[in-house]
């Protein structure tokens, strides 16, 4: 039976799968290629005493990585301050600080779907389309409680985070930014723009 190389572990085996998957392509990186990135026996077979084929691999490191999103939003999102200028703010930063911790699951997501688009809805219905659904009732609460004049808060909600959303998905991609506007001067903006948009009450 194939041996790990001691030191070697599972974890190690998924971090270096989603690195080359990220940079090579799923199609392009071999199963020997991860073993040789972990340190094991090209011929080795090690990997598989951990995963049974490259197509598991990949399934596990998603939802690995996809486990950690989904709880770095949930503990933002817990404590949201009471005041909305800064709950956009806070909510702004944690956003882009997941992507950007997250940049080669983004690439391996967006450069991968059509090959494996039941693994990405995954993604879709546990991190993005509950961050929508929080942000929603964030902003209805805010027009409930008389803070925020807002008549659609769901499509309040879509506009605001997909324009937030934007900017890291274009670094990430081509290594530009919208308008190559530096980030804190594109944060700054997309925050007057939110409470613009949401027309906050003093």
């Amino acid at each position: 039976m194939a041996r790990t190389t001691p030191g070697v572990t599972r974890e190690r085996i998924l971090d270096e799968a989603i690195r080359l998957f990220s940079t090579r392509g799923y199609d392009a990186t071999s199963v020997v290629d991860i073993q040789v990135a972990c340190g094991l026996a090209p011929g080795s077979g090690a990997l598989y005493k951990h995963f049974p084929s490259k197509r598991a691999l990949l399934e596990q490191a998603v939802r690995r990585n996809l486990e950690t999103m989904a709880k770095q939003h949930a503990d933002a999102l817990a404590e949201l301050p009471a005041d909305p200028r800064a709950a956009l703010q806070l909510l702004a930063q944690v956003v882009w600080a997941v992507m950007d911790s997250e940049r080669d699951l983004v690439r391996i997501m967006i450069r991968e779907f059509a090959g494996f688009p039941e693994l990405f809805e995954q993604m879709w219905q546990g991190v993005l389309d509950h961050l929508y659904r929080e942000c929603t009732e964030w902003i209805t609460g805010l027009r409930d409680s008389g803070q925020a004049d807002v008549t659609d808060p769901e499509a309040t909600a879509a506009v605001l985070l997909s324009s937030l959303t934007y900017y890291p998905i274009l670094d990430i991609l081509i290594g530009h930014t919208p308008g190559d506007v530096a980030p804190q001067r594109f944060l700054t903006s997309w925050l007057d723009h939110a409470a613009s948009t949401l027309r906050l009450t003093d």
